[in-house]
């Protein structure tokens, strides 16, 4: 699986996975999902733009993740 930092903004994350939050719930996302990044998120751990208003930088990146037996 491949998680893509994106330029000045969040983590991109193919669908098919299952997020789990604190509390153990699990639910699983179909979709891309974008996990913020910039730390000023008022729906994190999910992106929701605010890295815009506030000039968030950061470079782009690639996360290679292989899952090990």
């Amino acid at each position: 699986m491949e998680v893509k930092a994106s330029k000045n903004g969040p983590y991109l994350i193919p669908g098919n996975v299952i997020f789990k939050d604190a509390q153990g719930n699990e639910k699983p996302i179909e979709r891309m999902v974008a996990l913020c990044r910039c730390g000023h998120s008022a729906n994190k751990p999910f992106c929701d733009g605010t890295h815009k208003k506030i000039n968030f930088e950061a470079d782009e990146a690639t996360i290679v993740l292989n899952v090990l037996s």
